[in-house]
């Protein structure tokens, strides 16, 4: 971590986190009640951060004023979906630097130390562990930090499983219902019998890690790269009595040992960079994933086993990848499609007219693309 640095009748330091992987403020100056959301929000567009020391209420107030003047969307129209994405994907990169000016400190107990501050103790600790306070985070970021607690805590119904499944702070959340119909309704190979080991290849909260062993798979291998999902995954599956079908294990290298009557991925759905660990869910920087999944599947799948690859087609509506790449990697992988399912959006963001890509939304469809080796 990094420290920033400000005077307040003497100088002062703390530690500097970000979620999001905002830079470190250089220049931090002293904010309370008297702040003029006019005044902070030129502040905020220089680069200056806001430290706040007054009313936490009031903090929320200036957050959404500042909100309101940087705006929802990007101003002015472009040609194609591919350039409104990317102009939308810059604003909001330059919303979230704007709001995340204005700072809190949290003490050593995770504590806010603010006139009609909420106990956050329990939720910024299970984000960001035991450290040595103070520790200056964005009022955005902690906000967040709190809702994902909420989350975690009443969990997310999921009808597939009929059950809910809790989220972790950082771990995508399965609240589109379509990939995970798709796993609940695919026909398992060799029609259900003797299917003995699945992986579950970027498991996230380990959902569809899950459903797979309610189904009837002997032994679940769930895998993931982050340390947060392997422990949502191990938490999920507890909860639901699943420990004994269900083995999480590190990710660092995709597939673990072995091989597989079943494998299922699905890996995040946007060929991009991602800016921080937040993203990973929704970008896949260069389809490292999803060429990993296909490139690795072939040595990995039993005699008459099956791969099922879990994707939206967003990124070919907005010209980011092509069905016709896609299915390139697919057949120099050694593949063959057996099969596919595909459920339209069921999400808010498909219905929302305001939104600058609706038609690309409204138009996305979800696929489960069953592959399998070649006929001998």
């Amino acid at each position: 971590m990094s420290t920033i640095h400000w005077i307040e009748t003497h100088p002062r330091s703390a530690r500097w986190h970000s979620e999001s992987g905002l830079p470190l403020p250089r220049t931090v100056v002293v904010a309370d009640d008297r702040m003029r959301a006019a005044v902070a929000y030129r502040l905020a567009c220089e680069g200056t951060a806001l430290l706040w020391r007054g009313d936490f209420h009031n903090a929320r107030q200036l957050l959404s004023a500042l909100d309101r003047r940087v705006g929802r969307t990007a101003p002015g129209a472009v040609d194609t979906a591919a350039e409104t994405f990317r102009l939308q994907r810059r604003f909001r990169a330059h919303r979230a630097r704007v709001l995340g000016k204005l700072l809190v400190l949290l003490d050593a107990e995770h504590g806010l130390d603010l006139r009609r501050a909420p106990d956050v103790r329990r939720a910024a600790a299970e984000a960001y562990g035991d450290f040595d306070g103070p520790l200056a985070v964005a009022l955005s970021e902690l906000l967040g930090v709190v809702s994902a607690r909420q989350w975690r805590e009443k969990g997310v119904h999921v009808p597939a499983l009929e059950a809910r499944i809790h989220p972790h702070y950082g771990v995508f959340a399965p609240t589109r219902s379509e990939y995970v119909d798709l796993v609940a309704q695919a026909p398992l190979p060799r029609g259900g019998r003797d299917v003995r080991v699945a992986f579950d290849l970027g498991t996230g909260t380990g959902v569809l890690a899950a459903l797979l062993a309610r189904r009837g798979v002997g032994q679940v291998v769930a895998t993931d790269v982050s340390a947060r999902a392997r422990a949502c995954a191990r938490d999920n599956v507890g909860r639901l009595g699943l420990s004994g079908a269900v083995r999480v294990e590190s990710g660092a290298e995709l597939y673990p040992p072995g091989r597989a009557d079943l494998v299922v991925c699905n890996p995040p759905w946007i060929p991009g960079r991602p800016a921080s660990d937040l993203d990973l869910g929704v970008y896949d920087a260069g389809g490292g994933m999803l060429q990993g999944f296909l490139g690795g599947l072939a040595e990995r799948l039993e005699p008459g086993g099956e791969g099922w690859l879990v994707l939206s087609d967003l990124a070919e509506r907005l010209g980011l990848r092509s069905r016709e790449q896609l299915m390139t990697v697919v057949g120099d992988a050694g593949l063959r499609v057996v099969g596919r399912l595909d459920a339209r959006p069921q999400h808010a963001r498909a219905r929302d007219t305001d939104d600058p890509l609706h038609a690309v939304r409204a138009a996305e469809v979800t696929s489960l693309w069953r592959l399998a080796l070649p006929v001998a």
